[in-house]
């Protein structure tokens, strides 16, 4: 019994082996198997975000509306054709300059710019733009006031008799419109831009504030003198403060002479840009009314003085008329009255003898 037991304990492998040799094939096989679990993992994963992400895709596509499509159809086109669009702009130069080389060349008769630029003559009288009113307009008046002096600079270097523009008390919000919105005016030639009041570079004795309010009519500009305009776009909010300011400042005040030479339906209040380019055409013209009616625009509905007298005379002279024929017509049913009255009394006599011998009858 010994034996046999002996003998298949020695044919046998002992559990401590056993358990050696499986613990040894585990330890080599776990690397791999891991590997193995890993990859699956991944397969998994990858294969459920592709259909998660489909769904999502299709999503998108289905919330971009057909007006989005063809917006991006469009840029796709505006970016394809980029190169096209440069080759234009290039051969557009081209014709351009062709077409000024050729005008050169024809105008013999000095119309082309270059040759007016030469016979420009500078005026010395100072024409100032007060720009001291920046708090009281609101962002959108800043906007049209500087508009108002954009313009102003353009017609005075297209002048040929251009004036010393002087740009005074720039700053707060007009200066932050013009940083943000017209950078190149840091560039701009012939105007003084000065943060300063006009009244600290330019003697009082020089100046005359130009305002609508002013009892003072112009006859003349004095070319030695410095002539102010009021940078304020205010819808008539603030009536007279021009005229309040120049005189509490004790400077010289008068307004333009428009009453003499034009009647308008609107008040007379111009636009800065307005009274900057009358000053400018009377320079050239030496003619105020030429002036007024080449500037002033058409819904002002400016018309001549004289034939305004001419149109209100022509009225009086109808309404005369009228008023003649009224009398006439007057005259005429008063006769007719008249005429008529005797046989009615007649009448009236007669009713009133029958009447009496009606009564007079005995019963």
């Amino acid at each position: 019994m010994l034996r046999a037991q002996g003998k298949v304990a020695a044919g046998a492998v002992s559990p401590l082996l056993y358990f050696q040799r499986h613990q040894i094939m585990t330890s080599e096989m776990l690397p791999a198997f891991i590997e193995s679990s890993n990859v699956e993992r991944k397969q998994s994963l990858s294969e459920d975000q592709e259909k998660s992400q489909k769904p999502r895709l299709c999503e998108r596509f289905e919330q971009i509306s057909k007006r989005q499509m063809k917006k991006l159809i469009k840029q796709k086109q505006w970016e394809e054709q980029r190169e096209l669009r440069k080759q234009k702009r290039k051969e557009k130069r081209k014709r351009k300059q062709l077409e000024r080389q050729c005008q050169l060349e024809s105008n013999s008769d000095g119309n082309d710019r270059k040759r007016i630029r030469r016979d420009v003559v500078h005026s010395t009288l100072r024409l100032i733009i007060d720009c001291s009113f920046d708090s009281l307009m609101i962002l959108k008046d800043i906007k049209k006031l500087h508009k108002q002096i954009q313009r102003c600079y353009a017609e005075n270097r297209r002048a040929l008799h251009p004036v010393q523009f002087y740009l005074t008390s720039h700053g707060g919000q007009l200066k932050k419109n013009m940083d943000e919105n017209d950078k190149g005016w840091v560039n701009w030639k012939d105007i003084h831009i000065k943060p300063e009041h006009y009244s600290e570079f330019i003697k009082k004795e020089d100046l005359i504030y130009l305002t609508s309010d002013s009892p003072n009519v112009l006859k003349e500009l004095d070319e030695s003198k410095a002539y102010v305009i009021g940078g304020l776009v205010d819808h008539n909010h603030h009536k007279g403060l021009t005229y309040k300011q120049a005189s509490n400042h004790g400077i010289d005040h008068a307004q333009l002479p428009l009453g003499n030479f034009v009647k308008m339906n609107s008040r007379k209040v111009l636009a800065i840009n307005h009274v900057f380019e009358i000053i400018l055409e009377y320079l050239e013209t030496r003619d105020w009314q030429e002036a007024f009616f080449t500037i002033l625009p058409q819904r002002k509905g400016a018309v001549p003085t004289d034939k305004a007298c001419e149109g209100s005379s022509h009225d009086k002279k109808s309404a005369r008329v009228e008023d003649g024929l009224d009398s006439d017509s007057s005259e005429e049913e008063n006769s007719r009255n008249e005429l008529e009255s005797p046989h009615e009394e007649e009448k009236q006599d007669k009713e009133n003898s029958n009447e009496s011998t009606v009564n007079s009858v005995p019963h």
